[in-house]
């Protein structure tokens, strides 16, 4: 499997020289300067890729070109920004890029309540804590409708929680939540976002997933015939939030989609965190049954609480909840089976590490930590080579 790393371009205080040194060969990133809607210019696109190939390393995967939140929405001006979206992948195929990982995820992105949670051992990991949740959305946020969503006792449990919480402690709820993590199309303030979330109030699941299949039907067979593949990331977390829809989150959504759009260019990106929050999500199962259209694939463990399975923390790559031995078998069969058939490469890369020893001193994206991630991309190397070795 080819080796990748997530890169946040030239502003990223991860070099490329960096980067190089981690043992990965590939380059996962995008042109975020570019606002979201706009077509990337094809000198744009070809002077990124030199950069990364004269660092001696090359442009393995788009992630992401955002889709704009109107497509998302059907507003009437989708059908124009969807077009910049084909223009978008003419250019990247005509520098001979050919994977793009998107996701269909309303308003906000990734979503965590917290960026630096302790760990015993030392160092940091990032965390989604549903009782913090409902104190934002209940008394922060106050979303109209929010407290039909909870029970009597989780809404006092918040009130409770919420006046405990000095003012520091709330703004960096705050700002943790709506301000736009790594990747995140947009960020807000908080009347921003009411009136982000409003326009979502005619949009319910059923609609949502219209719009992605007008969408994915749009852009699908272009890809196709450019010799690209598209891969959709999973919602995460994976269920419904901020009373918005969410629509892939499960094998019966990743099913619904492929049928919509029966292009082998509508693809998923395997993303085991987002899918791991969700215990009735079985990954290895999962992976055997989308395996030819897996086009990317995100490594990663999460953790649910044992006493409210809605909240999790990143675990260490090769802990938690997720099996990773058994899912990096599961890849390694799809990938010989591509070998034998002569199918297009897979690519994989560690996602979220925790912040370990000079990460704790060193500004990064959340998430994206320069250790951590080393110690993520070195154990799923280790755990390849195994299950390689033994067959």
């Amino acid at each position: 499997m080819e080796h990748t790393w997530r890169w946040f371009g030239p502003h990223d205080p991860i070099t490329l020289a960096e980067l190089r040194q981690t043992g990965a060969t590939g380059v996962v990133t995008a042109l975020h300067e570019i606002p979201n809607g706009e077509a990337w210019p094809r000198e744009a696109i070809r002077a990124r890729r030199e950069m990364i190939e004269a660092a001696g390393l090359r442009w393995s995967v788009v992630e992401s070109v955002p889709v704009h939140e109107a497509i998302k929405q059907g507003r009437p001006e989708r059908d124009e920004l969807i077009e910049a979206y084909r223009r978008t992948l003419r250019h990247l195929a005509a520098e001979g890029i050919d994977t793009v990982c998107y996701n269909f995820m309303p308003v906000l992105d990734w979503t965590r309540t917290e960026l630096a949670w302790p760990l015993p051992e030392g160092g940091d990991a990032l965390r989604f804590d549903q009782r913090d949740f409902a104190v934002f959305e209940l008394c922060i946020l106050k979303r109209p409708g929010a407290e039909e969503e909870y029970t009597s006792a989780e809404i006092e449990q918040a009130r409770r929680r919420y006046a405990e919480l000095d003012e520091p402690s709330r703004e960096r709820l705050v700002a943790t939540l709506i301000k736009g993590l790594p990747g995140a199309e947009e960020g807000y303030t908080l009347d921003q976002l009411r009136a982000a979330l409003a326009a979502y109030d005619d949009i319910d699941a059923a609609r949502l997933r219209e719009n992605l299949g007008h969408f994915i039907c749009e852009v699908a067979p272009l890809a196709e015939s450019l010799g690209m593949r598209l891969g959709i990331h999973p919602d995460d977390p994976p269920r419904p939030l901020l009373g918005l829809p969410r629509v892939l989150s499960t094998a019966a959504d990743v099913d619904w989609l492929f049928e919509a759009c029966p292009s082998p260019a509508n693809g998923l990106t395997f993303c085991t965190g987002s899918f791991g929050v969700r215990a009735d999500n079985r990954l290895v199962e999962m992976i055997e049954r989308f395996a030819p259209r897996i086009h990317f694939v995100h490594l990663r463990a999460t953790r649910r609480d044992v006493d409210e399975p809605r909240s999790f923390i990143e675990a260490p790559h090769l802990d938690g909840d997720v099996d990773m031995v058994e899912v990096i078998r599961a890849l390694v069969k799809e990938e010989r089976r591509r070998e034998r058939e002569g199918g297009a490469r897979l690519a994989l890369r560690p996602d979220h590490g925790h912040r370990l020893l000079d990460d704790l001193v060193r500004t990064t994206a959340p998430g994206y930590p320069l250790i951590g991630r080393l110690k993520g991309l070195a154990e799923l190397r280790g755990v390849e080579r195994a299950v390689r070795a033994l067959g």
